[in-house]
Parts: structure tokens; C-alpha cells; sequence
């Protein structure tokens, strides 16, 4: 695990760049991208790029890594990544996929037939959930319906977004199993988990230290998130 200490427009520019390059060597990449508020500015500096002809989605596939179950569709993740990058992307409609309610087993077959996640950018829980995989998901968890806990339902309380009971997530295997992940941590709220993400153990109480396993991960962390460390 790689671990940058930047100001956040920094970490954008960082992470953003990798995509480029991602998407210039492999134009059909896959990448598993997360609906946090964290990721908001990343998503408005690739939109940029891709009006401007620095890279192209038109092969590549991209996979929601959450969503939520009922609701209202404004508040979808769905409807997020819609708003903040794949309307301003040359992304083919048919290339943006979602975990469905009614069988979210599926979408793993889904991910394995599309070649596997090549890169996968999320954030950080307050309580160290990654995806919505909260505490006590299991390692070898898949795509699955996770009942939300009351820190993720504290975190986003005053917020635009509001909060399901529940909502779909790709499982830890499926995260861990992509061949490259970027996380970003912007906050001092992010403070203790982003330092129980590194140096924790490897068990089900912080699901983000399980980020430890896999070997190619970067942690983009500002100040503030990285204070702790």
C-alpha cells in the first residue's frame, strides 16, 4: 500500500491522470468508481478532460461500485455518477452498469465477463467501510445487500443526499480483486479511519485495512484525513 499526503485538487489531478493513462494504454479498461462526495471533484476534472480530447470512455466500461435500495432515483448512485461524470463522458449508455436489487449476485458474472475491474477509486467511511461493505463483512463477501449502520447514516446526515436502510455494494473480494485501487480521504473526520485502514489489522471490524491485501493500492490522503499517520 502507497500512501500520498496531498491537498485534495492535488489528489484529483493525481488520480485523474491515472485514468488517462489507463485509458490510452487499455481504452477498454473497467473501472469500478464510488458515488462519495469525495470523488465529486475528481469526476468534474475528468468530464473536463474528456471534452477537451485528453482521453475517451468510448470502450471502456464502468461499473457503480454502490446503490442504494429504494429511494428516490435523484438520490441514486446511479443517478450521481450520471450527474457529476458519464453525461459529460463519450461513455456508450450501454457500458455503464449498476447493481440491480433483484439480483445482485449477477453482478459479479457481469465484472468477470467484462475482463475484471482494471481500476477501482473509492473513498472512506468514517467508520472505515469501503463501498458500503460496513463493519463485520465478511473478506470473501460479494456483490450483496448491506444494511446500513447509524455512523454511515451520521455521516451524511445534513447532507443533499439521504440515506436508504439498505443498499447494494460490491463485496470486499470483489473490491480487493481489481488489479489496481485508488482511495481517496479528504477530512479530519476521516482522521481514524484512515489510520486504522493502514495500520489496523486485517479483519472485518475495519473493512478498509483489508486494502492491505491486495498489492498494487494507493492512498491519497489530505492533511487533515492523514493526521493521524
Amino acid at each position: 500500500m502507497k500512501t500520498l499526503i496531498k491537498e485534495l485538487p492535488e489528489m484529483e489531478k493525481i488520480c485523474a491522470e491515472k485514468v488517462r493513462q489507463l485509458l490510452k494504454e487499455k481504452p477498454g479498461s473497467v473501472l469500478a468508481l464510488t458515488a462519495g462526495r469525495t470523488t465529486e471533484g475528481l469526476y468534474a476534472l475528468l468530464g473536463d478532460m474528456c471534452r477537451r480530447g485528453e482521453l475517451s470512455f468510448r470502450e471502456a466500461k464502468i461499473f457503480a461500485v454502490t446503490e442504494y435500495v429504494g429511494g428516490e432515483e435523484a438520490d441514486s448512485c446511479r443517478s450521481i455518477l450520471k450527474r457529476q461524470l458519464i453525461d459529460h463522458t463519450d461513455l456508450p449508455e450501454g457500458n455503464f452498469f449498476v447493481p440491480r436489487e433483484q439480483e445482485p449476485e449477477k453482478y459479479d458474472g457481469l465484472i468477470e465477463a467484462a475482463g475484471g475491474i482494471d481500476l477501482c477509486i473509492l473513498g472512506i467511511g468514517i467508520n472505515g467501510h469501503i463501498g458500503y461493505n460496513e463493519p463485520a463483512t465478511a473478506f470473501d463477501s460479494l456483490t450483496h445487500i448491506q444494511k446500513l449502520t447509524d455512523a454511515t447514516h451520521r455521516q451524511y446526515s445534513g447532507g443533499e443526499r439521504h440515506l436508504t436502510e439498505y443498499a447494494l455494494t460490491m463485496g470486499i473480494k470483489t473490491i480487493v480483486s481489481s488489479r489496481e485501487i485508488f482511495l481517496l480521504a479528504s477530512g479530519p473526520e476521516k482522521a481514524d479511519a484512515v489510520f486504522k485502514m493502514i495500520y489496523g489489522r486485517t479483519d472485518s471490524y475495519i473493512p478498509a485495512a483489508f486494502l492491505q491485501i491486495p498489492l498494487e493500492v494507493t492512498v491519497c490522503a489530505d492533511p487533515a484525513a492523514a493526521a493521524k499517520l
